[in-house]
């Protein structure tokens, strides 16, 4: 080899040696430590409104419909008249249970008469007692007959009395499928007409499998009924998306799951006074679920790929990896945390494009400045 070439090679492996043992200096990033505590996160669940009370307005005799005091959509209070069916027939009917009446009280009067007739000849031996008891059976008979009278007289009463059909609620007056004029039947297929008490309303909604176990696991009690009052309140979206001024409570939950939907009927109450809300409105239930020791995250120090949440950790050396991370719900800017890290790691708040599996940076501790609730202490 000639000397030039040594020359060349010498001076290669120098510079090389000397840019090897240059150091390596470390990223300075902000990290910020992770705490746990109580957040609670909000679910939305479909929902329908139905007013306290729905009732069917049905007849109870047959007619025709002679009068409507009331017109769709009326407010009612329990008791108010709503509609009139034709009384002729069964005022009719009363007459003539009252006539057999007065004719079997006559007939009682005869065989009283007879009774007392007899009495004092069987006595005296004129006549056989035979007679005096056939007279007995004869006035017994006479007043079983007056008291079939008066139950007559109570039965066409009742039934005079239905046809004044009342309120048994007080509600609003729902669509009116019979008019004036209008053949009524007691076996009609379709009600008068539906009434709806809704100073109050129900607001059903339905958990699944899944949702029904976090709520048992999460809230004290021996029963449900126990658990249902350690709820907070819950809130109604409107189909307008708007919120439903005043908040409800949930109080029922049903005895059993849909097996072919698999989910529970749950259901909420809440106050109407002014009559906002009516039956058959839909909207969603907005359900605030509490988690105790909870670790969150701000979503800010977080990456997703494909579906999936990771954050970048630091270890005692100051070493970052990669971990995936398991999110049980949001709470504001924060991510609530199920599994993957724990309270007290530190994680990297942001810089994630300039980072590498393994690689070494300089920690610098700050707090989160887009949540000052981040940390909260139990």
């Amino acid at each position: 080899m000639k000397p030039n070439q040594l020359f060349f090679l010498a001076l290669l492996f120098g510079c090389a040696d000397n840019k090897t043992s240059q150091p390596v200096i470390a990223i300075s990033l902000p990290v910020v430590k992770i705490a746990s505590g109580s957040a609670i996160t909000y679910q939305d669940f479909p929902a329908s409104i139905e007013g306290k009370a729905n009732v069917e307005i049905r007849s109870q005799v047959n007619g025709t419909l002679d009068h409507l005091f009331v017109d769709e959509g009326d407010y009612v209070t329990a008791g108010a008249p709503l509609f009139k069916i034709n009384a002729r027939p069964y005022q009719e009917r009363l007459n003539n249970a009252t006539a057999n009446l007065h004719a079997t009280e006559g007939a009682l009067a005869n065989a009283q008469l007879e009774v007392e007739k007899l009495t004092p000849l069987v006595k005296n031996k004129v006549l056989s007692d035979y007679q005096l008891k056939t007279a007995l059976a004869s006035q017994r008979i006479a007043q079983a007959n007056i008291e079939q009278a008066q139950a007559q007289i109570a039965s066409a009463l009742i039934d005079l009395g239905y046809t004044i059909i009342k309120a048994p609620v007080s509600g609003y007056i729902g669509r009116l499928a019979k008019k004036q004029g209008s053949l009524i039947s007691t076996t009609d297929a379709e009600a008068i007409t539906d009434l709806s008490d809704v100073h109050e309303v129900h607001v059903y909604f339905s958990f699944g499998e899944t949702d029904f176990i976090n709520f048992k696991s999460q809230y004290q009690g021996k029963t449900l009924t126990e658990k249902l009052k350690q709820l907070p309140d819950v809130e109604l979206i409107l189909s307008d998306d708007n919120s439903y001024a005043l908040k409800g409570r949930v109080d029922k939950i049903n005895g059993l799951f849909d097996k072919n939907t698999g989910a529970i009927s749950v259901r909420a109450t809440f106050p109407n006074n002014d009559g906002l809300l009516r039956s058959g409105n839909t909207g969603k239930l907005r359900l605030g679920l509490l988690h105790n020791s909870i670790v969150r995250v701000p979503q800010s120090a977080t990456q997703e790929t494909q579906d999936k949440v990771f954050v970048y950790t630091v270890d005692n050396s100051n070493k970052v990896k990669k971990q995936l991370i398991t999110i049980a719900g949001t709470s504001g800017k924060d991510y609530l945390v199920k599994d993957g890290i724990k309270a007290g790691d530190l994680i990297v708040f942001n810089g994630f494009d300039r980072l590498h599996e393994g690689e070494t940076i300089t920690p610098t501790i700050i707090k989160d400045p887009n949540n000052s609730d981040l940390i909260i202490n139990n």
